[in-house]
């Protein structure tokens, strides 16, 4: 059984048609699927917990995206924190910092991520970390900032950052990157990383894998991931796909807690 710990469940690539993914990934062994908070920025930072309350093996984060630093306001915050409280959140983010696009200023990118991290401080909730472009600023935000739980999402470092990462506590998640033909220096950083602190996730619907690599990508796709990451670490699908599994648990406590949703059981 299989967590895709990193989707976007609520894409609009995905619009009518979650029923049918969810089935998918199901059917795949993939038994658990967390799915993203940050949607379009503020003001609808709800967007994952309204797909989770729909099924009971989807959980939740909320968050901001340093694409929409810019958007926050004190009443963000707010809504975060109220947000936070809710069963079926188990983290918070994804937040960080993103040079790439720079479509928030960098000093507001780092100010909203600072507040963030005191919120999950606040909430004891674990953090899902973006980065793109920004790793130094990252790193040092963390060092100054963070010394609780979370997980580098969709890591792609190189073993030196790996290890960067991993002395600050952190986890690290591998996707559909880990399959691509250039990818060699994340394959290092994969087979290096200790076993306690691996995790998977497929970041659909983006980063499709070999050999879906240019498709949308869904959580039944994470399989072909997960056998490549087997591959480099000398282990069968199957205890990998339960040592990962634990991992999640562990750094998401709030995932084996019972939700009191039960919308779609109800439905049914």
């Amino acid at each position: 059984m299989l967590v895709d710990s990193h989707c976007h469940l609520d894409s609009e690539k995905f619009a009518g048609e979650v029923d049918e993914i969810v089935d998918r990934a199901l059917a795949a062994g993939v038994t658990r699927l967390l799915t993203i908070g940050t949607g379009d920025g503020p003001p609808g930072i709800d967007c994952a917990i309204r797909v989770a309350e729909r099924y009971p093996n989807v959980l939740a984060t909320v968050g901001v995206h340093p694409h929409d630093a810019s958007k926050c306001n004190s009443r963000t915050f707010d809504d975060l924190r109220a947000l936070g409280l809710h069963p079926k959140v188990v983290g918070l983010g994804e937040i960080g910092l993103d040079y790439h696009y720079d479509f928030s200023p960098r000093p507001v990118q780092r100010d909203v991520f600072v507040e963030q991290l005191k919120l999950a401080s606040d909430l004891k909730l674990p953090v899902i970390i973006h980065t793109r472009e920004a790793w130094d600023d990252t790193i040092a935000v963390l060092r100054e900032h963070w010394s609780g739980p979370g997980v580098m999402h969709c890591f792609t470092g190189n073993p030196e950052q790996a290890q960067q990462a991993l002395d600050l506590g952190l986890h690290l998640s591998y996707g559909g990157v880990l399959t691509f033909k250039t990818a060699e220096t994340v394959r290092e950083s994969a087979a290096m990383t200790p076993p306690g602190r691996l995790l998977v996730e497929t970041d659909a619907p983006y980063l499709a894998p070999a050999p879906y690599r240019g498709k949308r990508n869904e959580p039944a796709m994470m399989v072909e991931s997960v056998k490549r990451l087997a591959e480099l670490r000398g282990m069968t699908f199957e205890d990998l796909a339960t040592l990962t599994t634990n991992n999640f648990e562990r750094l998401f406590p709030r995932s084996q807690q019972p939700s009191d949703y039960t919308e779609v059981s109800d439905a049914n």
